[in-house]
């Protein structure tokens, strides 16, 4: 009952989502379904960190975070690459839940496991156009329908005009799932300079995009909290 890990980090903050800035911890699991353009990970699935994979019971996961913040932390963030690829990753949330431990997790909503209809904080993030996948609506449809809409929300990213208009059709597919818009980091490259201006500008830019849509009215509109103090900056 192993999983595939690339990086235990923490304590840090969640930078997306329905949970930004909460205090948490890391695991990030290695492989993904998807092979987004713009991804920041993807380490997690082009090979690159393949001989970085650990093959990890809970019992270590739980060690190793103990090792990083002994007692000093009550919430961990499952991310990925794609987490809802694996199976074992059951034992995991279980054994977290008997510490006391919160569990969140961000998937795009591609494939379902039963233990997600455990996690405290579930964010299913769609993939725009920009990403260059074909999300697929049905199987969104079939994953949302296994959850329970108060521990779900879901997330778009936005990088451009035709992204803004994915986002409004999958709000108003799902008017009763809370809903953020967090706005993209296109600056990869870390020697990208003003990354920060950049990217408050590109914040800037979403939010008066949304402040005139009478169609948005009941979303949030979210920095990438991470990339705005560390840039590109892994283990944070």
């Amino acid at each position: 009952m192993k999983i595939p890990v690339l990086e235990i980090f923490g304590p840090t903050i969640q930078g997306e989502g329905a949970v930004i800035g909460r205090k948490t911890m890391f695991v990030r699991t290695a492989g993904c379904d998807f092979k987004c353009d713009w991804c920041d990970s993807k380490f997690t699935w082009d090979g690159s960190a393949k001989d970085d994979i650990e093959m990890l019971t809970a019992d270590i996961i739980y060690e190793r975070l103990q090792s990083l913040a002994p007692d000093n932390f009550n919430h961990v963030t499952i991310s990925g690459g794609n987490p809802a690829l694996i199976k074992n990753i059951a034992a995991l949330v279980k054994l977290l839940h008997s510490k006391n431990i919160e569990v969140a997790l961000e998937t795009q909503g591609s494939k379902f496991q039963q233990w997600m209809t455990e996690i405290d904080q579930l964010t299913i993030s769609p993939k725009p156009p920009s990403s260059k996948m074909n999300q697929d609506i049905n199987q969104l449809d079939f994953v949302i329908n296994q959850l329970e809409y108060n521990k779900v929300s879901l997330k778009v990213v936005i990088f451009n005009d035709e992204d803004y208009q994915f986002a409004q059709m999958i709000h108003h597919r799902y008017p009763n799932i809370k809903f953020y818009l967090q706005v993209g980091n296109p600056y990869l490259d870390d020697s990208v300079e003003h990354h920060t201006e950049k990217l408050l500008t590109r914040y800037e830019t979403l939010i008066d995009q949304v402040m005139q849509d009478h169609t948005m009215n009941d979303v949030f509109v979210l920095p990438q909290l991470h990339t705005l103090l560390w840039s590109n900056k892994k283990g944070v």
